[in-house]
């Protein structure tokens, strides 16, 4: 793959790795037309995640952005929304004086995991929009579900597309903080739900593992077989040749397809260091 690589239009697209990862070049995300949108997307499911660098882009502009991608999720932890745009996900470690609180404000992102596999109507998209960034740390990780079944021996390709498994958010966070962030009435709303281990994307045609941290249990298997068997899965998919660390500037947008990768946030001083960042998840089709 060249250093810069005009894409699959006349976008200009300069790869980041060789898994993964793009950025595009001399769009402004405020104005852009159907014609471009396409070339946009058809980038987004090549890569499986695209970067723009240098945008003052506004809540209301990502919210309009991620409607082209389908309908925006309104996510069930509502802690963590914006008041005037409850698409949007606030993620910030400043206190209620500007200051680094020394709190992460969600340990469940450390955990590599796919936005919204706990829901039945899967997610197409996230992006996120860095207001303030660290100056060490705090990169997200990206990992290639496709290069990593693509990895497994035949057989063993077989084998896991005959399987699915049960996503719980509640389990995760249980899992991660210690304790459910998920009030009664918000577990209510996302019952654990039955998903693939393999699935095919609709626009590649790529299989791709479909797992995370997530995912609880296996179907028809032993609770803790099936366990033993998904955190093996999630360790050997997500093996450094297969990751794409991104290093965050502030006022870039990052868009992923949770489609076809796994991610993660890395630690940073959040009693030093200043990390804003508002997230957006697109819906897939209804079911």
């Amino acid at each position: 793959m060249s250093s810069s690589d005009p894409g699959p239009s006349s976008l200009t697209v300069q790869p980041l790795h060789p898994r993964l990862g793009a950025e595009i070049l001399g769009v402004d995300l405020d104005v852009v037309d159907d014609e471009l949108f396409e070339q946009i997307y058809t980038a987004f499911v090549r890569y499986k995640m695209v970067v723009f660098r240098d945008q003052n882009l506004s809540s209301a502009g990502q919210v309009a952005f991620a409607r082209r991608f389908g309908t925006v999720q309104v996510h069930v932890l509502n802690q963590y929304h914006l008041t005037e745009f409850p698409e949007l996900y606030f993620l910030s470690n400043l206190d209620a004086d500007g200051n680094p609180s020394g709190e992460h404000p969600d340990p469940g992102t450390a955990y590599w995991h796919t936005d919204g596999s706990w829901t039945k109507r899967t997610t197409i998209a996230t992006m996120i929009y860095s207001v303030e960034a660290p100056k060490v740390g705090g990169q997200t990780e990206f990992a290639d579900m496709a290069a990593a079944y693509e990895s497994f021996d035949p057989q063993e390709q077989v084998r896991l597309a005959q399987l699915s498994a049960i996503h719980n958010l509640d389990f995760s966070r249980k899992q991660r903080q210690g304790e459910t962030p998920l009030t009664e009435e918000q577990k209510l709303q996302v019952p654990p739900v039955e998903h693939p281990v393999v699935r095919t994307h609709p626009d590649s045609g790529l299989r791709c593992l479909y797992l995370g941290d997530h995912a609880e249990s296996i179907v028809g298997m032993d609770y803790d077989e099936g366990r033993a068997l998904i955190e093996d899965l999630n360790k050997r998919s997500v093996r450094p040749e297969l990751v794409y660390a991104h290093s965050w500037h502030p006022n870039e947008l990052v868009v992923w397809d949770n489609r076809s990768v796994l991610h993660r946030a890395a630690p940073y001083d959040t009693a030093h260091e200043r990390r804003v960042m508002r997230r957006a998840t697109v819906l897939g089709p209804p079911v």
